[in-house]
C-alpha cells in the first residue's frame, strides 16, 4: 500500500467560490481511479487544502500523479504551491495503531 499526500493553496478566488467545486460529482470522479482505496479531503487554515490518498500499489499512485486529474491541478491558475509526497505504508506498525488500511489484520500485542 502507498499513501499519496497532496497539499496546495488556492488563490485568486474566495473560500466560498472554492467551496462550490466540492460537489458530489467531484467526489464521484475519484471512484474510478485505478487502485485508489480511499481519499480523505483536507481543509487547512486559510487557503490551504489537499488530500490524502491510499493506493494499492506505487504504480497506481504514480499513474495518478501522471494522469488527467493532477494535470488539471497543475494547469489551474487558482492552484498554487502544489506539493506531492508519496510514501509506502509501514504495514505492521499501521496495523498496531488500527490504521484504516484494507487487508491489514489487527495485531494483538502480548501483555507486558
Amino acid at each position: 500500500m502507498v499513501v499519496l499526500q497532496i497539499n496546495y493553496r488556492f488563490q485568486n478566488v474566495t473560500a466560498e467560490e472554492w467551496a462550490k467545486r466540492y460537489t458530489d460529482a467531484t467526489g464521484q470522479k475519484f471512484l474510478s481511479v485505478a487502485g485508489l482505496q480511499w481519499k480523505i479531503w483536507l481543509d487547512g487554515e486559510g487557503t490551504n487544502v489537499g488530500g490524502i490518498y491510499l493506493f494499492d500499489t506505487r504504480a497506481n499512485a504514480e499513474a495518478y500523479l501522471a494522469g488527467p486529474i493532477v494535470a488539471g491541478m497543475k494547469a489551474n491558475p487558482n492552484v498554487a504551491d502544489l506539493r506531492f509526497t508519496l510514501s509506502d505504508v509501514r504495514e505492521r506498525m499501521s496495523a498496531i495503531t488500527h490504521a484504516p488500511v484494507p487487508g491489514l489484520a489487527p495485531v494483538q500485542l502480548a501483555a507486558e
